[in-house]
């Protein structure tokens, strides 16, 4: 049996930095966790090894865990014998949940749903910026403090038919192609393993296609080895003359060299929420790019939007000790395909 006894209330702990614990869960949301379970006090664990969190694992059920968990391997589990779901307040749990994890038959649920919705919002904002090319037109205006004459816009402006191409429908770019519907846009979808491209509505094509028929491409692929660099100098070279690349993904998915050459040769826009690396020397020409538009990796959960991510891990703690099981589970088999 994996789930909490129903009627029992399970012993949690807190894992993660306290930075992650202080932003992530505020006081309303450790009194939610503490009418569901046993709480042990702070602080929370940030390291492992220590007596004290020796002494807290040897009673806990369940860890709710946070950016700057410690890795869960062998010997934190041989320290924790009652341990048997851990429920992450972020998203991606490769950082810490191990394979001694999984071999133990420990139940794992992450807030990837949830931080994939203000990632997604950031993106359909960009696109539709992006479309109307605001960042460049408020720069010329501020420029000749003067309106240009509107009856000339270019009809590359705007965001009526536009194509917009997603690569990969992880659980943010099927966010992403949600919010689209009711823009007047072409969605195009590359990922081989995606079956479900009518239900979708949208266009399943081959990777070299995407890039040539697009106006924007948006990145949404996790960075795995398989896909380390993806996003070619071929690939980049093919891209419609004043399309827009937007990467949320992860900087290392893309050919950066090969970006920052198409961009500031002005043949290509780019929307960078990361790069590889994360943050650019200050001398890199992609800061001066007049065709580039950096965020320093923002489009995620920050701010009030943490308060989602702490409501699905009250949930889930919830679910698993009534007995029902994760709602947001993380599965080893998925893991291949997972940020």
């Amino acid at each position: 049996m994996t789930e909490a006894t129903p009627g029992a209330r399970p012993r949690a702990a807190l894992a993660m930095s306290a930075d992650a614990a202080a932003a992530v869960l505020d006081a309303e949301s450790l009194a939610a966790l503490g009418e569901i379970c046993d709480l042990v006090p702070p602080p929370v664990l940030d390291d492992l090894t220590t007596p004290r969190a020796r002494a807290v694992l040897a009673e806990v059920d369940l860890l709710v865990t946070g950016w700057g968990c410690p890795p869960l391997d062998e010997a934190v589990l041989a320290a924790a014998p009652r341990l048997r779901a851990v429920v992450h307040t972020a998203g991606s749990v490769r950082g810490h949940v191990t394979d001694a994890c999984w071999e133990r038959g420990i139940e794992v649920s992450s807030a990837a749903a949830a931080n994939a919705l203000p990632v997604a919002e950031y993106t359909l904002a960009m696109i539709l910026l992006s479309g109307k090319e605001v960042l460049e037109r408020a720069h010329a205006y501020r420029a000749a403090r003067a309106r240009a004459d509107w009856l000339r816009t270019p009809r590359t402006v705007g965001n009526y038919r536009r194509t917009v191409g997603i690569l990969s429908a992880s659980l943010i770019g099927r966010r992403v192609i949600e919010l689209l519907r009711p823009h007047d846009v072409d969605v195009l979808l590359y990922d081989p393993y995606v079956t479900d491209a009518d239900a979708l509505g949208v266009e399943r094509v081959e990777l070299a296609e995407l890039f040539a028929r697009c106006d924007t491409v948006s990145v949404h692929t996790p960075l795995l080895p398989t896909t380390r660099g993806l996003v070619t100098q071929e690939l980049i070279g093919a891209m419609r003359p004043g399309a827009v690349l937007i990467n949320t993904a992860r900087g290392a998915v893309v050919d950066q060299e090969a970006l920052t050459e198409a961009a500031l040769a002005g043949r290509i826009r780019a929307v960078l929420d990361v790069t590889e690396p994360e943050v650019l020397p200050a001398d890199h020409p992609l800061w001066e790019c007049e065709n580039a538009l950096i965020t320093p990796h923002l489009a995620g959960s920050q701010g009030n939007e943490w308060r989602r991510l702490a409501e699905l891990a009250v949930a889930e703690t919830a679910r698993w000790a009534s007995g029902a099981g994760f709602l947001h589970p993380v599965r080893r088999e998925r893991l291949a395909f997972l940020a």
